[in-house]
């Protein structure tokens, strides 16, 4: 069984040389991890997996970053630098039987003592029991798993996977890596039909993601353009890659807490590129509506009250324009909220209020402020000694209006900036009133 395995290549085994006609993609592909490009915090000798390496002992672990970021690279050259069996699959075209076959493999592998990486693409696509699935195998190290994602691995793994995996981040791709990548290109195929200003903007072009960057390379030397391209006549020939956005995915909670963020931090420039971000990569407008008006809300209140006001015309102006018009009312409205005063006074005084409503319970108003819409219930105290405010000195009876078992509170502190500066005035006004009325 030994010798079965000693001459037989491991599964998925990357060949020593790429054919001569495979993508540029693949010819590139680096041969050893100190090669690999732009991951250098994880794969040199400080990094968590150069020192794995360096111990010649790999732990399971969850590969997270962006596409073209070397993820499955990464993967391959970690078997080779340990001595251990490759094994690959793909969770968009794999299922329970492959998991089996794979993990029966694994088996024969490790009683003839040769030990398994198995590398698994896309490892969130993976239903939760499928997950589980892993578990006894990685646990007496049957395999050790190699799990690449895009996704956050919080929301996407299980919590018992993430417990026995270490997740390691790559990151996108910068300019520097790209045009390095780019370099690469060049000494393998030539010199690129570009301006140097047209080989900046295809590196822009690739939004870190490295292997984009190389099939573009490899359109643009398929085309044998006989002179330079400059920016320009690039952007007509190539697409521009559309950037890496999921709706419901965590692209989409991190564009929108950044506009959120922006927004309360008073960057109406910041503000308005998220916005821009978000709406160009196809999000849903009256999503970005329904989160300004929250914002309004949550972040400016009674600081501005017009903010709400803006937020609801900017929404029905949207339902009236529809998109591309309708969306510079909303554009008006990020860049209203982002200049205005910012005042968390009414959000607070909600969470207050609230949290005392739950802990009080069915605690009565005092009689003086009770309905009394029948003779019994007047007769019986309902309403008796109340104040009509209109009557009184100012417009302002001073009353008490709390359930007598409880003491008077303070949920809403407006702050001294923008309109809440004069509700500030007036509610200590008030306050003076009430004590000055309590003592006499």
């Amino acid at each position: 069984m030994a010798d079965l395995f000693a001459n037989q290549a491991p599964q998925d085994a990357p060949p020593a040389e790429p054919r001569e006609d495979a993508p540029l993609a693949d010819r590139l592909r680096p041969r050893a991890l100190d090669e690999v490009i732009g991951q250098d915090h994880l794969t040199g000798e400080e990094g968590a997996i150069g020192r794995m390496v360096a111990a010649g002992r790999l732990s399971s672990m969850i590969l997270w970053g962006p596409p073209g970021t070397g993820k499955t690279s990464i993967a391959r050259l970690l078997a080779d630098s340990v001595g251990m069996r490759f094994a690959s699959i793909s969770a968009v075209f794999s299922g329970v039987a492959d998991l089996k076959k794979a993990f029966a493999e694994a088996d024969k592998a490790a009683d003839a003592g040769q030990r398994t990486l198995l590398f698994v693409d896309e490892i969130h696509r993976f239903n939760r029991a499928q997950q589980d699935g892993f578990l006894p195998f990685v646990e007496r190290g049957t395999v050790t798993l190699v799990g690449a994602t895009t996704e956050n691995p919080s929301f996407a793994l299980n919590a018992a996977l993430l417990s026995r995996a270490q997740v390691l981040i790559l990151h996108r791709l910068d300019p520097q890596a790209l045009a390095h990548l780019l370099d690469r290109a060049e000494e393998l195929e030539g010199p690129l039909p570009l301006t140097a200003e047209a080989r900046d903007a295809l590196v822009a072009s690739a939004d870190g993601d490295g292997r984009f960057l190389l099939n573009q390379a490899e359109t643009l030397y398929a085309a044998q353009i006989d002179e330079p391209l400059d920016p320009a006549a690039l952007g007509a020939f190539l697409q521009r890659r559309v950037a890496v956005y999921d709706k419901d995915r965590e692209g989409h909670y991190n564009l929108i807490s950044a506009l959120h963020k922006a927004v309360r931090g008073s960057d109406p420039q910041a503000a308005l590129y998220y916005l821009a971000r978000m709406l160009t990569a196809g999000e849903e407008p009256r999503f970005l509506a329904r989160r300004l008006i929250r914002m309004a809300v949550e972040d400016i209140g009674l600081a501005d009250p017009h903010a709400l006001t803006q937020c609801m015309a900017a929404k029905d102006a949207y339902e009236f324009l529809g998109s591309p018009e309708g969306e510079l009312a909303l554009v008006q409205a990020c860049l209203y909220l982002a200049s205005a005063p910012k005042s968390n006074a009414v959000y607070k005084a909600q969470k207050a209020a609230w949290k005392s409503a739950k802990v009080t319970g069915s605690l009565m108003p005092p009689q003086n402020i009770l309905n009394a819409p029948t003779k019994l219930m007047k007769d019986i105290g309902y309403g008796k000694g109340y104040s009509y405010d209109h009557d009184a000195d100012e417009g302002f009876s001073g009353d008490n209006y709390w359930p007598e078992e409880m003491e008077p509170q303070t949920y809403y502190a407006p702050v001294d900036r923008g309109f809440e500066r004069e509700v500030k005035k007036r509610l200590d006004y008030w306050d003076r009133l009430r004590r000055e009325r309590g003592e006499g």
